[in-house]
């Protein structure tokens, strides 16, 4: 392994971010690869009114990834995760994506948006979207009922019967790879992959053209997060043996090793998520036989609560980005 490896973490979401935020305090030369299917909150307006590609995973990247510890470096992070709590059109809207939507307009082209905020939040990596092409996500279940829109995969309309497992899952229309987002998978020498829904924000990437077969051909490492808890709509009773063939399936090979919490969750924590989103902790089942399973307390002690305006769900417990950046070191060595 080189002394300073190239590390790449395909996701979106929340996963992502913990991920970036504990893996900069080690590595300079880091790569987040965002998937562009999110349809929800602030990235619907972002779609339907802008014409944009969704930003909100790319914000969260930028801020994950922000250096420097001075006010004015604090404060540009503060203003880009804050979320506007009154206005009409503007409630639930964060200031990070609105600045990336007029950096768009200015510069004429919402890559170039991408890049210029990289560079005004000096952060310690890249951010690159998968694709530059706006494509839908789409879903099939086992009845044969097909949902269209990733908000509706990841937050289903109540009719939808929420037990059932995703068969099948593509983008419409077809979108093809950004050459960014394939040039730093073949430059990686560890690519991560998880924790986060795992067919929103994990496997999306996935559905890309040439994504897929470039994490199969790349020599990297691939490493695996897996969730700590189901999702209903999308896991509902998914074992970690099921959240790894998924991804097989998707990505075309095992991952090389695979990260699971091996911490208890409290019982009112399991409680309050089987109360308001039906979902339960992840089932240990991984045996060491396609991959090597590393099994550590990977448990966040901080249990989060949502903004008032913010109007997605959101996990109340999350993995602990030290603990994760030290495992994944470790792998390194």
């Amino acid at each position: 392994m080189r002394k300073n490896p190239q590390i790449v973490v395909i996701g979106g979401g929340t996963g992502t971010f913990v991920v970036l935020s504990g893996l900069k305090k080690y590595f300079s030369n880091l790569t987040a690869i965002v998937s562009m299917a999110d349809s929800g909150g602030c990235n619907r307006m972002i779609r339907d009114e802008l014409g944009l590609l969704p930003t909100s995973d790319i914000r969260q990247c930028f801020v994950a990834l922000a250096s420097g510890s001075s006010e004015t470096e604090r404060i540009m992070r503060d203003l880009f995760i804050y979320r506007f709590t009154k206005g009409n059109g503007l409630t639930g809207m964060t200031f990070g994506n609105l600045f990336m939507a007029a950096l768009s307009g200015i510069l004429g082209s919402q890559k170039k948006a991408i890049e210029k905020t990289g560079q005004v939040l000096r952060i310690n990596g890249k951010v690159v979207p998968v694709t530059l092409d706006d494509a839908d996500l789409v879903a099939k279940y086992e009845n044969g009922e097909i949902t269209k829109g990733e908000h509706y995969i990841d937050e289903p309309p109540s009719k939808h019967n929420s037990k059932l497992a995703i068969t099948d899952l593509w983008l419409e229309p077809k979108a093809k790879a950004n050459k960014d987002a394939l040039d730093e998978i073949k430059k990686a020498d560890l690519i991560i992959m998880g924790p986060g829904d795992l067919y929103t924000s994990v496997l999306a990437n996935c559905l890309v053209k040439n994504i897929p077969s470039a994490i199969k051909k790349s020599k990297a490492k691939l490493v695996y997060v897996v969730n700590l808890m189901t999702k209903y709509g999308q896991t509902y009773g998914y074992s970690a043996q099921n959240h790894l063939s998924e991804f097989k399936k998707y990505t075309g090979r095992w991952p090389d090793f695979a990260l699971i919490n091996s911490k208890k969750i409290s019982p009112q924590i399991e409680k309050k998520y089987w109360r308001q989103e039906k979902s339960a902790p992840v089932k240990d089942d991984l045996e060491n036989k396609n991959y090597t399973v590393i099994r550590k307390d990977f448990l966040s002690s901080i249990v989060y609560k949502k903004n008032k305006a913010d109007i997605l769900k959101r996990s109340l417990i999350r993995h602990n980005s030290q603990k994760l950046a030290k495992a994944i070191v470790s792998l390194l060595k």
